[in-house]
């Protein structure tokens, strides 16, 4: 006999899991399957473990770099095995974390791979799920009354380029090196790229990044990407743009070389190691969207605004979607889904509300349109540009490099993008969050008392800007 459920999610990364907790919240009866371990992606493989490894390489750099402080340091040595055995503790304690959230809301799971049956005796429409469980036991039919499919993403792959895992890698199985290459070579200078890049750097590989666009973080404000090139450059990453790999291949020597056309000139460029940093694919395969009328378009789900598929009782929230692919997306997605099975007539999701952060060093952080994007969607526009050279605390921490930029609307003073790159902008964005949420002028950034010495002053220093009115400049 089927188990009955109001709800089932298929998949228990950011965007399931969260959405199951919000469905409990609402009194629904509620499962989710999991072919691998709940927390998915961004606890086990994306967010959380990279930016453990990044901060252990900022202690790196900072600990290098101690002379500044007036503190001498004598013989540094990086134990990259504790380096990883921290970043798998952080990972254990935060997925013990979710598995309590979930028994705390009596969510059901079943560990393995679900799959959506079409009509049956269990249910005229396409819905039942049919779980094949991890531990080999008796298979499981689940009967919800609605579903969302949260199944996620992997990397891409290049069809010129295979993954072996030792010397090509991506992302995947970067995170679990034993050792650190001399060097690597990365292909794909977006966000994942950059932060793979300056990790490494700061670990003293020898690293270049190979980008197929004609600059690095292509989605970012151009200037905040130049500042991260000229950054990156600084501390001897090899940036190379416009380059379109053609082959790739290991040596005689057991290096690997990849071949790119730069420019339009061929050029060959060989490391220790491969990383390729090229997107992500939705994981749609093997859950049994051919049994349902669900409409896949360029590789990802089809939804409406409230995350319905063509199956009013399906939805489909995160990366299988497409779109920005962040795991705070993922999870707010989720929450509206849940919000409309329930009928609480949700928000649609604004994207221009959603922050973006690069958690390399600098960080890079923004929220709502790019100049370029600004310009080209008609806007007349004024913007303002601060340096944390002028911020107190930014002197006193050390490191004053880099700046804010806000770019508004001539005709009405409505903010349009705020675009920051500097130490901790990935927690100064959350500022610019709520000013676009409840939709704030630069003036009234530039009205909010930021404390002094605080870095948040940037922000109040950068709405003055856009007028010409900043104070300390």
């Amino acid at each position: 006999m089927a188990k009955e459920y109001d709800l089932v999610i298929l998949g228990a990364g950011t965007g399931g899991y969260v959405a199951a907790i919000k469905a409990a919240q609402h009194g629904l009866k509620t499962a989710v399957v999991e072919k691998e371990k709940v927390g998915g992606t961004c606890l086990h493989k994306g967010c959380i473990p990279s930016k453990s490894l990044l901060r252990s390489a900022e202690v790196h750099a900072t600990i290098k770099e101690s002379d500044q402080f007036g503190i001498s340091v004598q013989g540094i040595e990086l134990q990259f095995d504790k380096v990883q055995k921290r970043k798998d503790d952080i990972v254990n304690q935060l997925h013990n974390g979710v598995k309590s959230l979930m028994k705390k809301g009596k969510i059901d799971i079943y560990e393995g791979h679900g799959r959506i049956l079409g009509p049956s005796i269990f249910s005229p429409a396409a819905g039942t799920i049919s779980v094949d469980m991890k531990d080999g036991s008796e298979n499981i039919m689940l009967l919800p009354k609605n579903i969302i499919i949260a199944t996620g993403s992997r990397p891409r792959l290049l069809p010129e380029i295979e993954v072996d895992g030792e010397k090509v890698l991506t992302s995947d199985e970067a995170l679990h090196l034993k050792e650190l290459p001399a060097s690597v070579n990365i292909i794909g200078g977006g966000v994942i790229g950059i932060e793979w890049a300056s990790m490494l750097s700061d670990f003293d590989v020898d690293v270049t990044v190979l980008e197929y666009a004609d600059r690095i973080l292509p989605g970012e404000d151009a200037d905040i990407s130049s500042e991260m090139t000229r950054r990156l450059k600084d501390r001897g990453v090899h940036i190379v743009t416009n380059a379109e790999i053609l082959s790739g291949s290991t040596t005689e020597n057991e290096k690997v070389s990849v071949t790119a056309e730069v420019n339009g000139i061929e050029q060959s460029f060989t490391a220790d190691t491969l990383l390729l940093s090229v997107g992500r694919n939705a994981n749609i395969e093997d859950i049994g969207l051919e049994n349902t009328d669900i409409k896949v378009e360029d590789g990802f789900i089809g939804t409406n605004e409230y995350y319905q598929t063509k199956e009013s009782h399906i939805y489909a929230v995160g990366d299988v979607i497409g779109g920005m692919q962040l795991a705070h997306v993922a999870s707010r997605e989720g929450i509206i889904a849940v919000e409309h099975i329930c009928s609480k007539q949700p928000l649609p999701l604004d994207v221009t509300t959603v922050p973006r952060c690069t958690y390399s060093r600098p960080e890079a952080a923004s929220i709502g349109l790019t100049e370029d994007q600004a310009v080209s969607e008609g806007y007349h526009l004024k913007t303002g540009t601060f340096s944390f050279q002028a911020i107190g605390k930014a002197i006193v921490n050390g490191d004053a490099e880099g700046f804010v930029k806000l770019v508004a609307n001539k005709e009405n003073d409505d903010l349009l993008g705020v675009h920051m790159i500097g130490a901790h902008v990935t927690d100064l964005i959350s500022e610019a969050a709520l000013a676009k949420l409840v939709d704030a002028s630069n003036f009234e950034i530039s009205e909010t008392i930021h404390p002094h010495p605080a870095l948040s002053e940037i922000l109040g220093e950068g709405s003055l800007a856009v007028d010409g009115k900043a104070i300390h400049s």
